[in-house]
Order: C-alpha cells, then sequence, then structure tokens
C-alpha cells in the first residue's frame, strides 16, 4: 500500500508515491517540465490560475499510476504541500472567481502598513506574530477595495494547498498552520484574528472550517478520481505550506531545529515553542505544522530573496558559455576565502524583509581588474549569498534561535560543496544533508491520520542525513570576510 504527495509551486507541480511499509520511495515526476505561466499585469504584481494547478495534479497523478503500474486503490492517503501566502477566491458554486494573487505579488503593502498602524504593534506582533504586511488577509482586503464586484461574489478565501484539496473533497477548510501563514490566526487566544478580519471588513462566513493538520480533510469524489485517477473516497489527510512542509520533511519538528534551503530564494526555519517576534518583522512566525493549542511550535521564517537567482545570473552572464554549474564549482576552489578582497552583496531580487523591505540592489565593490578574474566573481557570489544568511542568523538568533545543526536537502546551492563548506565554518555549526523532497515528506506526513503512524516523529524517524559537512573550529578568515562585507552592507543601508 502507498501514500501520495504532493508538492503545488509556483512553476510546476511535484509528486512522489511512498511505500507505506518500507517508507521507500516508489514513483517521483513533475508537471510541466517548462515552467508554469505567471501574469504580471501590473508592476509588483503577479497571478496564476488555480485550475492549472488542479490541471497539472491529474495529468501528474495520471502518468506517475500508469508508468509505475500502481493500482489507484493501492493508494490510501493524500498529503499537500503547497506555495505559501497566496489567495484563492471562490462562489457557493466552488467556481474560481478571480486569479490567485500569489506570494511573490506585493499589491497589498500599503494595507497591510496601514492596518500594523492602525491595530498597533502590540496587537500584530504579540498576537499574529507579524505585520500584516503582504500576506494573504491584506491580499483579501485588496480585492474588497479594489474589486468589490469580485468581493461580494466570493463565498470563501482559501490558500492554494486549500484549493487543491477542494478540488479533491469538494470541502473547503484550513489549518491552524494555514490560517497562521495568512496571518488570520492569534496566537495569544489561540483561535482566529477577530480583531483584524473585523479591521479588514472580512464576513466571518468566508472563512473557511479549520481542520487538525493530520486528519481527514474530506476524501476524493468521484468526478475528482475520474480526473486525477485516483481512487474515489482516498482520503486528503495532511497539508501545510512549503517551507514548514519542507521543514517537516527535513525532520525539523521541535524547539532548536534548523532547516535551510538554497534555491531562488534563500529561507532559513527554525522551530521555537515561544511566541517570540522580531520588533521590525524581519522574520516571520507561523504555527508549524505540529503546532497544537497545548504545546507551541511556532516556525521562525526567514526569507533571502537575493539567493540562487544571483549564482544562475552569474552562469548566465558571468560563466563561459557552455559552463555549467560543476565546471564552476571546480574553478571556485582555486579562489582563497574572501575572494581577495571582492565583495558581491547579493539583494538585487526586488525588496528584502531582512532590510527592511528595501530594495537595494546588488553591488559589485573593490572590482580590480589587475586582480580579479571570472572565478574571483562566481567565488564572491557564493559568499555574499553564504553572508546574507549569516546576516539572517543574526537575527534569528535575537530572538533566541542559536543553529546547533542546519539540516538541508541535496539540492540547489547545498550541492556546491564551496558553499555548503563555507556556511558551515562561518556559522560554527554542522549541516547535515538530507535525500528528501517536500512532496516526500507530504505523502509520508498523509500516513499519520490513517494510522501508519501514530505520531509525524515516527513517520519519518527512518530519515538519516546522507552526508555531513563539519565545521573547522578556526573560521577566522570567514569571519574577516564576513566582515568587509558587512561593512559595504552597513554603508549601503545607513
Amino acid at each position: 500500500m502507498y501514500a501520495i504527495g504532493y508538492d503545488i509551486g509556483s512553476s510546476s507541480v511535484k509528486a512522489s508515491i511512498v511505500h507505506l511499509d518500507s517508507g521507500k520511495v516508489i514513483a517521483m515526476g513533475k508537471y510541466p517540465e517548462s515552467e508554469m505561466p505567471m501574469e504580471a499585469k501590473h508592476m509588483g504584481w503577479a497571478e496564476q490560475d488555480p485550475e492549472m494547478w488542479w490541471y497539472c495534479i491529474c495529468m501528474l497523478t495520471k502518468s506517475l499510476l500508469s508508468e509505475y503500474k500502481i493500482e489507484a486503490g493501492k493508494i490510501l492517503s493524500i498529503g499537500i504541500g503547497y506555495q505559501m501566502h497566496g489567495l484563492v477566491l471562490v462562489d457557493k458554486d466552488y467556481k474560481v472567481v478571480r486569479p490567485s494573487i500569489i506570494w511573490c505579488d506585493s499589491r497589498a503593502n500599503e494595507i497591510g502598513d496601514a492596518a500594523l498602524k492602525d491595530l498597533g504593534t502590540d496587537y500584530c506582533l504579540g498576537h499574529l506574530l507579524n505585520s500584516p504586511g503582504n500576506f494573504t488577509a491584506s491580499k483579501l482586503n485588496w480585492v474588497k477595495e479594489n474589486e468589490p464586484e469580485i468581493f461580494a461574489k466570493t463565498y470563501k478565501w482559501m490558500l492554494p494547498g486549500d484549493f487543491v484539496a477542494m478540488k479533491f473533497t469538494n470541502e473547503i477548510n484550513s489549518t491552524v498552520s494555514g490560517y497562521s501563514e495568512g496571518i488570520f490566526w492569534d496566537f495569544k487566544k489561540n483561535r482566529s484574528a477577530v480583531k483584524l478580519i473585523e479591521y479588514y471588513g472580512i464576513p466571518q462566513e468566508m472563512m473557511p472550517d479549520i481542520v487538525d493538520t493530520f486528519s481527514v480533510h474530506g476524501r476524493v469524489n468521484s468526478g475528482a478520481a475520474e480526473l486525477c485517477g485516483l481512487a474515489e473516497g482516498t482520503p486528503v489527510t495532511y497539508r501545510a505550506g512549503d517551507q514548514p512542509n519542507n521543514a517537516m520533511a527535513l525532520k525539523v519538528l521541535h524547539p532548536g531545529d534548523v532547516a535551510a534551503t538554497g534555491g531562488t530564494s534563500g529561507v532559513v526555519y527554525g522551530v521555537t515553542d515561544k511566541l517570540d517576534y522580531d520588533d521590525q518583522s524581519r522574520v516571520n512566525g507561523f504555527a508549524h505544522v505540529n503546532h497544537t493549542n497545548e504545546q507551541n511550535r511556532i516556525g521562525q521564517l526567514l526569507c533571502i530573496n537575493g539567493c540562487g537567482i544571483l549564482y544562475a545570473w552569474m552562469r548566465k552572464n558571468v560563466a563561459a558559455p557552455g559552463m555549467n554549474y560543476k565546471v564552476m564549482e571546480d574553478i571556485v576552489k582555486n579562489i582563497a576565502v574572501g575572494s581577495d578582497g571582492l565583495i558581491i552583496l547579493p539583494f538585487g531580487n526586488g525588496g528584502e524583509r531582512i532590510l527592511n523591505d528595501k530594495m537595494v540592489g546588488a553591488r559589485i565593490d573593490n572590482l580590480q581588474f589587475n586582480m580579479h578574474t571570472q572565478a574571483h566573481l562566481i567565488r564572491a557570489s557564493l559568499e555574499g549569498i553564504i553572508f546574507s544568511f549569516a546576516y539572517g542568523m543574526d537575527i534569528l538568533k535575537s530572538i533566541g534561535i542559536q543553529a546547533a545543526t542546519i539540516k538541508v536537502g541535496n539540492d540547489n546551492l547545498f550541492l556546491s560543496e564551496t558553499f555548503t563548506n563555507s556556511m558551515a565554518n562561518l556559522l560554527q555549526c554542522n549541516i547535515e544533508m538530507y535525500n528528501t523532497t517536500g512532496a516526500v515528506g507530504a505523502a509520508k506526513a498523509s500516513s499519520v491520520a490513517i494510522g501508519t503512524y501514530r505520531i509525524i516523529d515516527e513517520a519519518i524517524e527512518d530519515m538519516k542525513p546522507i552526508k555531513i559537512f563539519e565545521y573547522q573550529s578556526d573560521n577566522s578568515q570567514y569571519l574577516e570576510a564576513y566582515g568587509n562585507w558587512l561593512i559595504q552592507l552597513n554603508k549601503l543601508i545607513s
């Protein structure tokens, strides 16, 4: 018997099928091969058609079942990981009334800023752990203020994962973790954020019901079964946003556990049992997948927009034609720590929350024509990303998160040994690499509610690191290079 897990991103949908008895991954795939389209009608906007996600899920599921000859009836549970902070609106017939305003859309910034000012920092940070910012609640208010005819037709708001679960089951619900990522959850009162909801003028009946993260959220209906190839009655038993889901897949569940990702943007995600917050909202606290009213499990999320996108830009625009990442890795090994004084600030992918949402742009400093080479530029770009992680880690330390070990997947920037070793040395913590994905984690998590495992810890207990990067005792070279980098950053943001 098997479980299937999905990871619904803004670029593609990924899926994994896991054998329940052995925990082994039986099948993996993604759809489409090229990136899903995203529409930006105005500067700072980003929208997608939610029905496109569902179409991709159906195509991918049928393909995997057919290719790996798995009977639909042997899939016993469904888990869903999804792109966070998006907004999906449906009418009473469960039809989408406008494109989804997705995570990277910034149109609601001013609305969130006004809410913070009017409601006060004591409430927003003390109760919500965040400024309302550009999160889902503020996006919903933007629709109310700018598209009143759409708002009037809206029956329920949902997050992207809630919408996908609805397509499977014809049930509309969300989780406490989901509510918190939309800034709809009051942590001090353990209920929906009534004060914010009333401030934004959101009707209570527009709020989806809340279900436990690890529970039966609904069952595949006949129409969905025909479209996606799964058996009617298969339960959807888990869902979470991509960052808490990815952290869970890396065995990051309890206070002191820390995960990191190094894709287009970079993320550090640490778990705490305290309702702490950053006074400047440079990091964001959400209910983790195993958070309960009785036991706080808060995921503190630090995001760095200018991460892997810088390294990809280097490959496209600086590296020699045809040079791949392996060759780039080979040539940077010959460059000393600190790149002989060359400094790159990687903040060229929009406003950076860790810099108070300033759009500072990327910078190359101290370039010497008679000294620096292509390899120096590539190495300095890696170091600039590492230093931005270190800068963010200092913010996390201020709210009580101190990493002894960081857990990562074997993908993206962490495939570079130069990058991973340098980060371990600078931060003075070991980095454990795991061979897992968000879709695999969602599949395993889905097996808890059907009784295969008692708790989520047991479902992922068999996950072991495939490699450990141990830090060196002397990190003076890295600290010196980081100090020089900080000088340039402080000049820019002061």
